[in-house]
């Protein structure tokens, strides 16, 4: 093997452990979006996963349960959207911008 390609190997390797590094610190960092003027919050993980609901009492009608789910849905999609981009942004920190497919 070349020294060159030896190079880009241990480079490549490299880059993929600081890649599971970043993966394992975004499990601990959560974004947060919340609907309705606050009435209903969501917490996410840099993972992608729902980490809190909170709906406030008073959004509650059980006449109008169908405005609850639109609200969920609203908060939890923002908060994934959140998270996604914020994941991004951290493994462009390593990656230099470089968009490698099936990472996020």
């Amino acid at each position: 093997m070349s020294k060159g390609l030896g190079n880009i190997m241990k480079q490549a390797q490299m880059m993929q452990q600081k890649m599971m590094n970043v993966q394992k610190e975004l499990e601990n960092k959560e974004v947060e979006a919340s609907s309705g003027g606050g009435m209903v919050t969501v917490t996410v993980n840099g993972k992608q996963q729902v980490v809190s609901l909170k709906v406030e009492p008073t959004v509650v009608d059980p006449e109008d349960t169908e405005m609850l789910e639109d609200l969920i849905v609203a908060a939890v999609n923002e908060a994934l959207k959140k998270s996604q981009e914020m994941a991004q942004e951290e493994m462009a920190k390593i990656t230099g911008g470089l968009n490698i497919p099936g990472m996020f």
